[in-house]
């Protein structure tokens, strides 16, 4: 799993980002809530952690961000503060739990899963982009017509659904789809991708896989 934390307390953001690493987290650090915008828009996190206060942008005006771009990904916010009012505009502007300093690391990790746990469950059955619609429990891809899909490649198109826009290395989408089967070859990757150009061509999908076999892979419209 993949974090952002976003904490201009420099000595604070050490300290989290080495219990997390040392959990078996992948962790980003950003200094400020401009950097964590530009971070979150490029890669795909599990959770992220803002601090509201911050220098150049605060953390409540990040995760407004965030969620005006669509993503959808779980946001902790730390506040020094204990008033409801803070609570108020974090929650308004979409977080999805907070945390008041000082916090225990462990704290924070329980957070950290109790969202991505929760977010799991939030994500719609039904998913759309451009013209066609993914139904995840139907394996059902539809646009024009429609076409069956394969559990993997259900769970292939539905992740890049959820991170479109976004250059997907390789070995970062195989450890996403294939991680209940690690004896694969990781190029798995490159033959679903190709399995998933052809069923969105054949239901006239406006919608397109960029990439070569080395990736990093794209899914975006094609206007």
């Amino acid at each position: 799993m993949k974090i952002l934390i976003a904490e201009d307390e420099e000595q604070l953001s050490r300290a989290v980002a080495a219990v997390l690493r040392h959990s078996g987290y992948e962790v980003d650090v950003a200094a400020n809530g401009e950097e964590a915008v530009r971070l979150a828009g490029g890669n795909v996190y599990d959770c992220m952690v803002f601090d509201i206060m911050m220098p150049v942008m605060d953390g409540i005006e990040a995760l407004t961000r965030i969620r005006g771009m669509g993503l959808v990904t779980p946001v902790i916010l730390l506040t020094a503060k204990s008033e409801v009012e803070d609570r108020i505009s974090g929650l308004d502007a979409g977080a999805d739990d907070y945390l008041t300093k000082p916090f225990a690391m462990g704290e924070l990790a329980a957070r950290i899963r109790s969202a991505t746990r929760r977010r799991e469950s939030l994500i719609p059955k039904v998913l759309k982009m451009g013209n066609f619609s993914l139904n995840t429990e139907q394996q059902e891809l539809k646009a024009v017509n429609s076409i069956r899909l394969s559990k993997k490649e259900s769970e292939l198109l539905e992740y890049f659904i959820l991170n479109r826009d976004k250059a997907l290395a390789p070995d970062e989408i195989f450890s996403r789809i294939w991680a209940d089967d690690p004896e694969t070859d990781h190029d798995v990757v490159w033959v679903y991708v190709s399995y998933l150009r052809s069923k969105l061509d054949a239901v006239s999908a406006n919608v397109l896989i960029e990439g070569e076999k080395t990736g990093p892979y794209r899914l975006k419209e094609n206007t």
